[in-house]
């Protein structure tokens, strides 16, 4: 079996801390614990990792994530993978942070690199792994908010949020998308910071 699993995200140092790139950090996460390198290919940054007789094709999106979606076309018609094997991971400002929910469909959520994987690919049946990043922002903040760097406060969470993910994605592959949701739809990974009311 073969599973595409795409990690959203912004290219560049200067998105590489930021609370939308968890995607990537996710994907560099899986990646390292298996020594798998990426390397640097058409629409984005590719590694391949082989787990319990299934291969995983790590995607980076090079696209910016407002484009995700050609990525993703590009390499499910090269790899020859259908939609219900791909995973992408994003963030989530719905989920508090230290929260994560896989779903086998759903709709974009207002993400916009899920938007773009909808249209691209015609669908939107198939699974993904929301991480949420929390809503700690003011009327009109949002993008600064996504786009801003992870407190020291938040690190913690983060790394816990980070190794969970991975695992989730190797039980998508391993056990399917159900088993996985049963097993890591939890309430909470951690003890997030407290949120603050913002006016």
């Amino acid at each position: 079996m073969k599973y595409l699993i795409v990690g959203l995200g912004n290219i560049g140092v200067e998105y590489a801390e930021t609370r939308h790139n968890i995607g990537f950090k996710v994907l560099d996460a899986f990646a390292s614990a298996s020594n798998a390198v990426f390397s640097t290919e058409r629409y984005g940054d590719v590694a391949e990792v082989r787990f319990k007789g299934r291969t995983f094709v790590l995607l980076k999106p090079s696209t910016y994530m407002n484009n995700s979606g050609n990525a993703v076309r590009y390499w499910m018609q090269r790899e020859k993978i259908e939609p219900s094997d791909i995973l992408v991971v994003s963030d989530d400002l719905a989920l508090p942070l230290g929260t994560m929910r896989m779903r086998q469909k759903g709709s974009d959520g207002g993400h916009n690199g899920l938007k773009s994987i909808d249209s691209c690919i015609g669908t939107n049946c198939y699974p993904r792994l929301r991480c949420g990043i929390g809503h700690n922002f003011g009327q009109g903040q949002q993008v600064d908010y996504v786009l801003g760097e992870w407190l020291p406060e938040e690190k913690d969470v983060l790394r816990e949020v980070v190794a969970t993910a991975v695992e989730a994605v190797r039980s998508f592959g391993t056990q399917g998308v159900e088993r996985t949701m049963n097993l890591y739809n939890k309430k909470g990974i951690g003890a997030a910071p407290a949120q603050k009311t913002m006016v």
